[in-house]
């Protein structure tokens, strides 16, 4: 259980961290060196993409399994 909990942990606290870091770098509308210097660690408009279908599917499986059990 301990491995778990520190797995989740640890992931939680990656993404928070490389959140926390790209949102104190230079905006990527900026233009330069500072702006090729400073580019974020992710890319988080496809992050978004990717957890939107992610969501989608998990909402139309639990629907299909919900209507599976209903119709038992």
């Amino acid at each position: 259980m301990r491995i778990l909990i520190g797995m989740i942990l640890g992931a939680a606290l990656t993404v928070g961290l490389a959140y926390y870091s790209d949102s104190m770098r230079t905006s990527s509308v900026a233009s330069g060196p500072a702006a090729t210097d400073n580019r974020p660690m992710v890319n988080w408009d496809v992050v978004q993409t990717n957890w939107d279908i992610f969501m989608q599917r998990a909402q139309h499986g639990w629907s299909e399994l919900r209507a599976r059990i209903s119709r038992s």
